[in-house]
């Protein structure tokens, strides 16, 4: 039996790649999934709602009992960080192993459809181990970059999830990879996000945990005013410097929102985990 699966994380690429797949292959009978933390933004539900209508079936929730509080336990409080992300292997990775292992050794044939551009070289999508596994990015075998990410999800109607006006992926609402800037806009946008994410903080240091969300010091220091200003000034600044920096292209006048990321490096935020954010 052949069987089709394709994962959502609930940003702007997977789900243009399920749109894509739903107008250009609607032979195929696709199972959509999402990896779900427990801990994910109130618009990432918002945005996978509206996803399913126009998928005209539901996205399967996988996780539906051991969320982030219950690894943060196993794990004896200790917070995941860039380099420790159990969250990744336990919240993200097992829940479809154990999804897909039953249809593998049935002898089923998966396609995974996995939402790479063809402009992220760089970047490589989950590597079976399983003959009956095969792994396709659509994306990049069609050519389709950024801006036609873009450019599917306007057309479609599902359009961009509501926490881009001030977040640059989804996942948790305290993922580590997040930069300052987007720590200051939780605070202002999910204040009881943010109070969790520090209680998560003492909590870990009290069990002798050596990570805090951030580097270079636990969330509370961002509740100065002084300090978040100051980080809210050098993001602007960042950003009206690289505006004036892009050429304008003729067929697209109006300069389209800069994505967080593109404004600082591996230092600040970068290099989230492909299978959180895509």
């Amino acid at each position: 039996m052949e069987r089709h699966v394709l994962g959502v994380s609930g940003g702007k690429d997977s789900a243009a790649l399920a749109v894509y797949m739903r107008q250009h292959h609607p032979e195929l009978n696709i199972d959509y999934f999402f990896t779900d933390t427990g801990k994910e933004l109130p618009e990432v539900y918002d945005f996978l709602g509206r996803l399913e209508g126009f998928l005209g079936k539901p996205i399967l929730r996988l996780n539906p009992t051991r969320d982030f509080d219950f690894w943060l336990r196993e794990y004896n409080h200790f917070l995941p960080s860039p380099h420790t992300r159990w969250c990744t292997r336990q919240l993200k990775l097992l829940p479809f192993k154990q999804w897909v292992n039953p249809m593998l050794k049935a002898g089923d044939v998966v396609t995974s459809y996995v939402a790479i551009r063809s402009d992220e070289e760089y970047r490589q999508g989950y590597i079976s181990n399983e003959d009956n596994l095969i792994v396709k990015l659509p994306f990049r075998e069609d050519g389709i970059d950024k801006q036609g990410v873009m450019d599917i999800l306007e057309a479609s109607g599902v359009g961009y999830p509501k926490y881009y006006e001030w977040r640059s992926r989804s996942g948790c609402t305290f993922c580590f990879y997040q930069q300052k800037i987007e720590w200051v806009r939780l605070k202002e946008r999910h204040p009881a996000a943010f109070e969790e994410a520090k209680n998560y903080e003492k909590s870990a240091l009290e069990h002798g945990s050596p990570f805090t969300w951030t580097q270079g010091g636990p969330l509370s220091d961002l509740e100065n005013p002084i300090r978040a200003n100051q980080i809210i000034e050098d993001y602007e600044r960042r950003r009206q410097r690289d505006l004036s920096k892009r050429p304008v292209n003729p067929l697209r006048p109006v300069q389209s929102n800069i994505d967080i990321d593109d404004l600082y490096g591996e230092d600040e935020g970068g290099g989230a985990c492909l299978i959180c954010h895509k």
